[in-house]
């Protein structure tokens, strides 16, 4: 009987120890692919569905037309034929206002009364910006055309491109005096995208249309007298919406409130005798608002 009680319990631990071997085995397994195949598991892709992937042009359809235009235009980048350094560059801008170039080209007086007027807009995009500051307070424009003026100076002078071929220039406009000026990135489309935004934040619509209707013409004007590339004019826009984003952010930093760190000597200081320094007159007087309280 002794014999077949301990044959019996080696079974037991028999099966005990090699169901411990398996659990331990699992454990590993899954170790092991938790280790390997968990990120595979846990990936977004993994749980798009069908209806997923073809709602994605109906809910998202400008990210869609962006990815479209992302192939087109690396195919196109990939087999432009390259302007060699000995041609003028090419410009598809100068090649729209090819028609409008060659009427003020060919009447001097009719540019002059374009550049003349399109100095009087920058004058009103400089009034304006400097308005909002001085008399309205509000210095969001201003800091945004000193942030944009600033870098459009460092950008312009470290890459400093070939005047375009064909260059109309005027005594009247601005700069006025037909004096050197940066070409990228356009000052005059970047400071009215400035004074047209505080325009919208100010809810002075109709003021706004206007400057952007001024500020078309004001592109293709210098697109025609060949006043500035194409680049220059578009990332003036980008500038301009650039820096007013970032002026607000540095305005909204500094409205952050101060932090006064108070110690435990003010802190359970006697509110009947003052703590001197102006910073704590507002510490003493709740000091003694609290000991009449406990008063009552």
């Amino acid at each position: 009987m002794d014999a077949a009680l301990k044959n019996r319990n080696d079974k037991s631990n028999g099966r005990l120890n090699s169901g411990d071997a398996k659990a331990d085995g699992g454990d590993m397994g899954t170790t092991k692919k938790g280790n390997g195949c968990d990120w595979l598991e846990n990936a977004s892709f993994m749980k798009w569905r069908v209806e997923d992937v073809l709602g994605v042009a109906r809910h998202h359809p400008i990210p869609c037309v962006f990815a479209a235009s992302l192939l087109i235009f690396m195919a196109v980048e990939y087999t432009l034929h390259m302007i060699p350094p000995s041609s003028p560059p090419f410009d598809l801008g100068f090649v729209a206002t090819r028609s409008l170039h060659l009427v003020l080209a060919a009447n001097p007086a009719l540019n002059n009364l374009l550049a003349g007027l399109n100095t009087v807009f920058v004058g009103m995009q400089t009034g304006y910006i400097l308005w909002t500051w001085v008399v309205e307070g509000r210095p969001r424009a201003t800091i945004s055309a000193l942030f944009m003026f600033t870098f459009r100076g460092i950008l312009g002078y470290s890459t400093q491109l070939p005047l375009p071929e064909g260059f109309l220039g005027s005594g009247v406009d601005f700069p006025v005096g037909n004096v050197s000026f940066f070409l990228f990135y356009s000052g005059h489309v970047a400071a009215s995208v400035i004074a047209s935004l505080d325009m919208r934040r100010v809810k002075r619509w109709e003021l706004a249309r206007i400057f952007d209707l001024l500020n078309v013409l004001q592109v293709v004007r210098l697109l025609s007298t060949r006043g500035h590339y194409t680049i220059d004019l578009a990332v003036g826009v980008g500038a301009g919406i650039l820096f007013d984003s970032l002026a607000g952010k540095y305005l909204e930093s500094r409205k952050r409130p101060t932090i006064i760190t108070i110690t435990k000597e003010a802190l359970f200081a006697n509110p009947k005798k003052p703590i001197e320094g102006h910073i704590w007159s507002a510490l003493n007087e709740s000091l003694k608002c609290a000991e009449k309280n406990v008063a009552k």
